[in-house]
């Protein structure tokens, strides 16, 4: 094993929806280790969350840019875990330095941030990589093996749902709970698809290296948070005429986390759901349907040592994926080949995709890419 990368965390905190996970992902397999940190503006929970997670308390710093100035001879990444819109600020303090980064996605909250963020990175020759976290599961990435080598024909459809209930479900005094204070607001790409868009958009690129062509889309508010888009239906051909079908939003009574890929080919097709995640449901031209597991012998990517922590029977989730990315990561960083490792320049492609959907919606008639 070599010695693990030494990483800083900027967000994050032990009230953040994600701080967590990536504190035990990032360390899981012992390829980093957490150096530093400033991850709350609240200054009590700030240093809850560092001597929580072991630091010691002159690792924990109040002010990201002191942390930078202070830390970065001494580190190998910083990660961004801050709210989406204040990301690019943070972003271009790093490459100053400059600093390779793991960022939180959807990387920022506009096409024109990103764009100002790549050209950055690439005239500091900078590594700075995104947390689409879903395309470390296992059976995700032997779906993508299988469908680069011909099992399932030709390509002709996708349909990717992540439908959830957040912004419908009420307490047991009929309130709901609202979300954050940037979530309730929405700009030229609604938060809706910051948060979930990206991913169902990249999971598409990522499993049949095709590119979207056009976009049609229609935006709802379906839910009780008033002033903001909830649900998104999209409509998108894709290079070598595969058609894509999207939905995603918060309205969905009822699923917690229901991301579901379907995959139709020539000769057969495919299923995944996220809330079971060890599975894949393959039909061939015949009609015959078999369920194949993250253990099965033919297998070519899911059954590999580093997928199994564990023997076959136990489980493997999402804290599991988000660790099977940060390997990936970690390799990127030291020069090893990797083709899982997701940078920036594919974030920003989504967001462009992103914004085009709602331009189309808004106008509601299809956008040509």
């Amino acid at each position: 094993m070599a010695k693990p990368l030494s990483l800083a965390f900027i967000g994050g905190g032990l009230n953040s929806a994600i701080g967590m996970t990536h504190k035990i992902a990032s360390q899981m397999d012992g390829h980093f280790q957490l150096s530093a940190g400033c991850f709350s503006r609240d200054d009590a929970l700030n240093r809850q969350t560092g001597m929580a997670w072991g630091l010691d308390e002159s690792k924990i710093y109040q002010d990201a840019l002191t942390l930078l100035e202070k830390e970065h001879a001494h580190l190998d990444a910083v990660v961004v875990l801050t709210p989406t819109p204040a990301h690019r600020e943070i972003l271009m303090a790093c490459l100053e330095y400059p600093l390779p980064i793991i960022c939180e996605k959807a990387l920022v909250a506009s096409v024109k941030d990103a764009e100002d963020i790549q050209q950055r990175v690439d005239e500091v020759n900078s590594q700075l990589y995104v947390t689409f976290n879903y395309t470390g599961y296992p059976m995700v990435r032997e779906l993508r093996q299988r469908l680069q080598s011909g099992a399932l024909g030709r390509i002709q459809h996708v349909m990717v749902e992540m439908p959830q209930e957040g912004f419908s479900r009420c307490r047991s005094d009929g309130s709901v709970a609202l979300p954050q204070t940037w979530r309730r607001t929405d700009n030229a790409i609604p938060t809706v698809s910051l948060d979930l868009g990206v991913h169902v958009h990249q999971l598409v690129e990522f499993l049949t290296e095709k590119h979207a062509l056009d976009v049609y889309a229609v935006n709802s508010t379906f839910a009780r948070v008033p002033g903001v888009v909830d649900t998104v239906n999209i409509v998108s051909r894709y290079s070598d005429d595969v058609v894509c079908n999207y939905w995603y939003g918060k309205a969905a009574l009822g699923y917690r986390n229901g991301l579901r890929i379907r995959v139709y080919g020539t000769e057969g097709s495919a299923e995944w759901l996220q809330m079971e995640p060890e599975y894949l449901r393959i039909a061939d031209i015949h009609g015959n349907v078999s369920i194949i597991d993250r253990t099965a012998s033919d297998n070519t990517v899911a059954n590999q040592e580093r997928y199994c922590r564990f023997k076959a029977g136990h489980p493997a989730g999402f804290i599991e994926a988000f660790a099977n990315y940060y390997c990936d990561i970690a390799a990127a960083l030291r020069g090893e080949a990797n083709s899982y490792a997701i940078g920036s320049q594919v974030a920003l492609k989504g967001l462009a995709f992103l914004e085009s959907a709602n331009k189309s919606a808004l106008a509601q008639q299809k956008i040509i890419l």
